[in-house]
């Protein structure tokens, strides 16, 4: 039977997943040849019973179905089971993605975390917290919203263009502490050695807040290999930069993260 008229519980899992990852309820259509209007409806559907995913919570829910039936002797559906479980604030959601830690790992952050608990504002305001990003020059129509009306989607007024596969990007580094932030230094053929981390970031800009914020300074960048080879270790040793230890596999708490998405913003503007 065409995949027009039948789907499986395998794919259907594979259609949710994409539209989960954020991608258009056309294109999704579109990759599996299969009508609009029916992805359309399983979509509504998984939003509305939360359990039209992958077979693992069918599994899930006729094995509920089989204890119940197991302890009182009387027989419900998996769809009855679903409602029970939604009635009681329960969804069938994706785990969360994390990142695997040790117990070294652990340890290490509880020791990071022990180390700056009492810091106060002027001990962070003598941070400066550093960071690479790449950005797309090509149009990024993710960030900007229409209004529009049902089945208008392809109309030109309603359509951008944007490049599948993107290769015009630009790479740049800056730094930012509460009382001040370094000038936006582009990284001219993208690619950031050490040697390279030494020459333009480290000398002609880091070295001058050390200078002004005095032996108080402390420095922050990522654990980069870039930013951990000898030669960079030996520079910040010699002008005397002291630098913030970042634990293995830390939590992205840097605040320049949320410079990078303002940027992100007028880039795609």
């Amino acid at each position: 039977m065409s995949s027009r008229h039948h789907i499986d519980d395998f794919m259907r899992g594979r259609i949710i997943g994409k539209i989960e990852e954020g991608r258009k309820i056309t294109d999704v259509a579109r990759e599996f040849d299969i009508a609009h209007s029916i992805v359309s409806r399983l979509w509504k559907s998984f939003k509305t019973t939360e359990c039209v995913v992958d077979g693992t919570v069918e599994v899930v829910l006729e094995q509920v179905a089989n204890q119940f039936l197991a302890a009182s002797g009387k027989q419900i559906s998996r769809k009855t089971v679903a409602r029970l479980l939604r009635e009681g604030g329960l969804y069938a959601r994706r785990p969360v993605v994390c990142v695997p830690l040790t117990r070294q790992h652990r340890t290490a952050r509880l020791q990071w975390c022990r180390e700056h608990h009492n810091w106060t504002e002027q001990d962070w305001a003598c941070v400066q917290f550093s960071d690479e990003s790449r950005f797309s020059l090509s149009w990024d129509c993710r960030r900007q919203l229409i209004w529009r009306d049902s089945g208008t989607a392809y109309r030109p007024e309603n359509t951008q263009e944007k490049d599948r596969y993107p290769t015009c990007s630009i790479m740049v580094w800056a730094g930012i502490m509460i009382n001040g932030r370094t000038c936006l230094h582009v990284v001219a053929d993208g690619t950031m050695t050490g040697q390279r981390y030494i020459d333009e970031v480290l000398l002609p800009h880091v070295r001058l807040f050390r200078g002004a914020v005095g032996d108080k300074f402390v420095f922050m960048d990522d654990n980069a290999t870039c930013h951990r080879t000898l030669a960079v270790q030996d520079c910040l040793d010699s002008e005397g930069i002291q630098r913030l230890v970042w634990p293995a596999r830390s939590p992205d708490l840097n605040p320049i993260e949320n410079v990078w998405d303002a940027l992100g913003k007028q880039v795609a503007g």
